[in-house]
């Protein structure tokens, strides 16, 4: 969409906001500043970065409150649950409502009048229309110019790709639980050292949260970041799931790609988890003034 806008194919925004939750793979951020420079910058389109802190120290500090992420729980008596995913509001929405009260005029906690607010854009393509949803505020309405111009996922694909940009990576946290096997695959084998730290983290977050244990409030049984529910080192991932096979045919542009069950896309969007999960649950841009 930032393209579509600095091209001039969609309206000019007045800017883009990025919410790190500090835990970004590398690629992820020099992408970030490729766009930056090479496309934001000569159309004029600031992007503003904002943060709520970084949830993987969050996570590990017992002095610092911390949103759950949806880890896989393997219950004492063998059966299985979810931690509560209450990490999209804190990480992304809390620090984008932030930053868009601040360009409205109007921070916390001072009141948005009735009538100002920002038309904000999300990316969700024609595969995920189900997903599109209004802002959880009166002062944001969304937007989705994606599915206005009937573009699928791979469309966007082949735009990137004539743009220069074809290996746009997917945002989302390096240990997010929600990644399939093909992106926890990619980590693994393109990038050790991000490897070692997911590892390193599913295995330090094995009872639960930091917080939770030091008040206390242990965790019922053992938590994982993979749905296998065995530690990532040992973690099933080399296997192609049928979700995944689905994706690769849809992107591929496959004829039969409508007749199969199109899995979970990774990725993180702040008002469309692209991870909801229906297991059970234990105990939850562009922008124009």
């Amino acid at each position: 969409m930032l393209c579509l806008s600095a091209k001039g194919i969609l309206p000019r925004v007045d800017a883009a906001i990025f919410a790190d939750t500090g835990w970004e793979p590398k690629k992820v951020y020099e992408h970030l500043d490729r766009l930056e420079r090479e496309v934001a910058a000569p159309a004029g389109i600031p992007i503003l970065r904002v943060t709520s802190g970084g949830i993987r120290e969050d996570a590990l500090d017992p002095h610092h409150r911390f949103a759950s992420m949806p880890l896989y729980i393997l219950n004492q008596d063998g059966g299985n649950g979810m931690s509560r995913r209450q990490c999209t509001g804190e990480y992304k929405r809390k620090p984008i409502k932030k930053k868009v009260r601040e360009i409205l005029g109007h921070p916390y906690p001072s009141r948005v009048p009735k009538g100002v607010f920002v038309e904000q854009w999300v990316g969700i393509s024609t595969d995920e229309f189900h997903r599109a949803k209004d802002a959880d505020v009166q002062y944001m309405r969304n937007r989705h110019p994606l599915i206005e111009m009937d573009w699928s996922r791979a469309d966007c694909i082949r735009y990137l790709t004539s743009l220069g940009l074809a290996d746009t990576p997917k945002s989302s946290c390096l240990g997010c639980p929600f990644h399939g096997n093909a992106q926890w695959r990619g980590i693994r084998d393109a990038s050790p050292a991000e490897w070692a730290d997911v590892v390193e983290f599913d295995a330090a977050i094995r009872e639960g949260n930091a917080r939770a244990n030091a008040a206390g409030h242990r965790l019922l049984g053992q938590a994982y970041l993979h749905r296998s529910r065995v530690p990532l080192s040992e973690a099933p991932i080399d296997h192609v799931t049928a979700a995944e096979w689905a994706a690769l045919q849809q992107e591929s542009g496959a004829p039969d790609a409508a007749e199969l069950e199109v899995g979970v896309v990774d990725g993180c969007s702040p008002w469309a988890c692209r991870g909801e999960h229906p297991e059970p649950v234990r105990d939850d841009f562009g922008l124009t003034a």
